[in-house]
């Protein structure tokens, strides 16, 4: 066979099956309801309220305090708290964020959002994962662009790829626009500002396992890209690694590792060590405060901006 058949042939095969792939995978999506099986990973307007938060995200501009990480930090740091002591504030952590995902978040909403300080929450998990489940929340919660694609493409994960292309399609042809998620589900209430209060619940004190915390070098990548991009905007920023229990944050060895890289990167706290919390108290899991832990832990926060920036938000961060 001549070559130059052969390639168009080829080509025209591959086309066709690309073709026929997009269309069996928006098939599949789309009879299987929100949760594709292991195919497709997509639930629009979900748990953790990520779609509420990226929308008043896009409209939000100027404030004084930005946060930044995981649900440690949508439902850890309440911006009526902070709203209330005179800190303009906007929360923009999501389920499981890891620096791959924080980096996307920062793209695409840092100019509007243009904070005078960034307070990052640092959990060490979450340097150890590969960051598919938070990958997967902003697919389905946010807009698509070139930085959902290099977040993809870094990922080489078949769901991911599968969840970006579902998206995407959907996104393109509008069938989104009209998607609205209400503010109470189950035992989640969003806040303005995108906070998440959870009815007040008590954690049973368990015993954990020894356990150690590693970092991923893709994710130290783009943590160090994150701090970058703040640095280069002039955006002073603070690490803050919110509270756990005791049962899981001692049953962790060399912590003091993950305390000396973070604070290698800038001014970092780390709040296990600052407080005293109560397990049985102040959590409704091992890992997440109940309300009454939130507003012991962001009292103490205000003190130490208040301590760090006497002059209050009309002031730069030192």
């Amino acid at each position: 066979m001549d070559m130059k058949l052969f390639l168009r042939r080829l080509a025209a095969f591959a086309c066709f099956a690309s073709i026929v792939y997009l269309l069996l995978l928006m098939i599949w999506g789309n009879i299987f309801g929100e949760w594709k099986l292991q195919n497709i990973l997509y639930r629009r307007a979900g748990h953790g309220h990520s779609f509420s938060r990226f929308r008043e995200a896009d409209t939000t501009k100027n404030v004084d305090l930005l946060f930044l990480g995981s649900s440690h930090a949508y439902r850890g740091f309440d911006t009526r708290i902070f709203d209330s002591a005179g800190y303009r504030s906007f929360n923009l952590g999501s389920s499981s964020q890891t620096p791959l995902q924080t980096r996307v978040l920062l793209h695409r909403y840092l100019n509007g959002l243009n904070p005078k300080l960034a307070i990052l929450e640092v959990y060490p998990k979450l340097f150890a994962t590969d960051g598919v489940e938070s990958a997967l929340d902003v697919l389905a919660n946010d807009e698509e662009d070139h930085n959902s694609f290099r977040m993809v493409s870094k990922m080489h994960n078949p769901t991911v790829w599968n969840s970006w292309l579902y998206s995407s399609v959907r996104e393109r042809l509008g069938w989104e626009r009209h998607t609205r998620e209400p503010a109470n589900r189950r035992l989640d209430q969003y806040i303005r500002g995108g906070y998440v209060e959870r009815d007040l619940e008590y954690f049973t004190h368990t015993r954990q396992q020894p356990q150690s915390w590693s970092i991923r070098a893709d994710q130290e990548e783009a943590f160090n890209e994150v701090l970058s991009m703040l640095r280069s905007r002039g955006i002073p920023y603070l690490l803050v690694f919110a509270p756990i229990t005791d049962s899981i944050y001692y049953a962790h060895s060399r912590r003091e590792d993950f305390d000396s890289l973070m604070a290698s990167h800038g001014p970092y706290i780390n709040f296990n060590l600052v407080i005293s919390m109560d397990d049985s108290l102040h959590f409704y899991d091992e890992h997440h405060l109940n309300q009454k832990g939130v507003e012991r832990f962001n009292a103490a926060l205000l003190d130490t901006l208040r301590r760090l920036w006497p002059d209050g938000p009309d002031s730069r961060y030192p």
